[in-house]
């Protein structure tokens, strides 16, 4: 990230020294205008391959912000409450009569 910025700040600064050796320094602001217009597509053009991957690395850094985000800590109540609802049921007891199951209480 750093590079690229150092990069589009070269490519800037080489079209103000162009444009000024031109005979744009009487003006400032066209010099100023003209080199920060010339340089954005300059750089749109030739720094295309290093903003791809810079933009490539960001998605799979905030991809895996989410994933472990989305993974469930063990000592959270949520994982306590998983664990319970995965818990095997007994539908009967050895004498064959329902078991009680406090989650269908009010059944």
């Amino acid at each position: 990230m750093v590079r690229y910025s150092l990069l589009r700040i070269l490519i800037f600064f080489g079209f103000l020294f162009l444009f000024w050796l031109i005979g744009l320094r009487d003006n400032p602001v066209l010099l100023l205008g003209a080199s920060a217009i010339a340089s954005a597509a300059a750089s749109y053009i030739l720094l295309r391959g290093m903003r791809d991957e810079i933009t490539a690395k960001l998605v799979d850094r905030h991809e895996a912000k989410l994933e472990a985000k989305q993974q469930v800590d063990p000592t959270s109540d949520e994982f306590a409450e998983d664990a319970e609802d995965e818990r095997p049921v007994h539908d009967a007891d050895a004498t064959g009569a329902a078991a009680e199951d406090p989650r269908n209480a009010d059944r």
